[in-house]
């Protein structure tokens, strides 16, 4: 762990059990999919289970984690690509549990106008060169976003051109209205939603976020992401539903750790609601109507070989950009040896008159 992030953490949130934050289930906002959607059903639960907790909204899985690290009884809805980037920044091992990790997945597509933009490659190849737009800096999708940077600092980690929209929706609306601008969608995979409504209108790209490093990667010896085949549009009477496939992360229920509540009764209760969020079953847990409870029926199993090939074509973009971005990077380093030479060059000069003059007679 951190202690002093940690510490800091805390310090500016000004949490803890005397702030009076106890009981809530932190959601995301409130026309959200965890809000709405998700929480109610564990609401539901636990009063049954004589836990008096609500759904409380939030910026998202960050403000989520900071609430737990600042009250441990708070429970919490994430991304588990969020929550392991979170993890990485405050040594959560002794400071987080999590409850559930199977009610759901998340998907990730980046948002473009540009038709040139159709692999995850391809954007991570030319990252430096593009204006990425995301949602706020405390949202989930920023913290996806940062966490594909982490573990792809020569490639997506390159990105500098970064600005925050108010929202996802202004975020997407944005990204459409230039060619070298992009943004990253983190959804539920429902072709309903009124957000791939809007990207069709609009005729935007939608561009899966899939390679072979970001499959690899895990915590706590769990996958953080999976390769799912989503639909991104409705089926038509003369045309099929568009399908994509692209890495999705699963949706996790978390707390803290009982060792941080105070001993007795208080650490029994935070003992007793883990094993009680443990054993309800799945299906307790997830909606009864609509389209998420399809979910897991919508989603198809990939195979090895038609996950291969999809990595295939991000890694083969990759390397047909090489040689530009090899090319663009020594010149580059080229302009940066000229700017020092020059600058050499202008400070012995100066160096020299002043030598001179400092010599001269009054």
């Amino acid at each position: 762990m951190r202690p002093v992030a940690l510490a800091a953490g805390m310090l500016i949130l000004g949490l803890g059990s005397a702030a009076g934050l106890a009981n809530q289930i932190n959601t995301g906002g409130t026309t959200g999919a965890y809000h709405s959607t998700f929480c109610p059903q564990l609401e539901s639960q636990l009063k049954k289970a004589k836990f008096d907790y609500s759904c409380t909204s939030s910026e998202g899985s960050r403000e989520n984690i900071q609430r737990v690290i600042g009250d441990p009884t708070q429970v919490g809805f994430s991304q588990l690509d969020v929550f392991a980037l979170e993890n990485s920044i405050y040594g959560g091992d002794d400071l987080f549990k999590v409850v559930r990790n199977d009610l759901g997945r998340e998907c990730l597509f980046f948002i473009s106008r540009n038709p040139e933009f159709t692999s995850f490659g391809d954007i991570a190849a030319y990252s430096d060169q593009i204006r990425f737009i995301l949602p706020p800096a405390k949202s989930g999708v920023t913290g996806t976003f940062e966490f594909l940077q982490q573990i792809d600092p020569d490639g997506l980690g390159r990105a500098r051109n970064i600005t925050y929209a108010e929202s996802a929706d202004e975020a997407i609306d944005l990204a459409l209205g230039s060619e070298d601008t992009v943004t990253l969608l983190v959804q539920f995979p429902d072709p309903k939603n009124a957000r791939f409504k809007s990207i069709q209108e609009q005729q935007g790209n939608i561009v899966p976020v899939i390679d072979r490093n970001i499959l690899r990667q895990e915590i706590g010896g769990q996958k953080v992401y999976y390769a799912e085949e989503t639909e991104i549009s409705m089926p038509k009477w003369n045309k099929s539903a568009e399908k994509v496939v692209t890495s999705c992360t699963p949706m996790v229920l978390f707390t803290g750790t009982p060792s941080r509540v105070d001993e007795g009764n208080m650490r029994k209760d935070q003992e007793d609601l883990i094993k009680t969020i443990e054993a309800l079953k799945a299906e307790d847990l997830q909606p009864k109507q609509g389209f998420f409870s399809k979910l897991w029926q919508k989603t198809k199993a990939l195979s090895a070989a038609s996950v291969e090939k999809m990595v295939d074509v991000s890694e083969k973009a990759r390397e047909k950009a090489k040689p530009t971005i090899d090319k663009a990077m020594e010149r580059a380093k080229e302009m940066r040896d000229q700017a020092a030479e020059s600058a050499k060059e202008l400070y012995d000069e100066v160096k020299k008159k002043a030598g001179s003059e400092g010599s001269s007679d009054p």
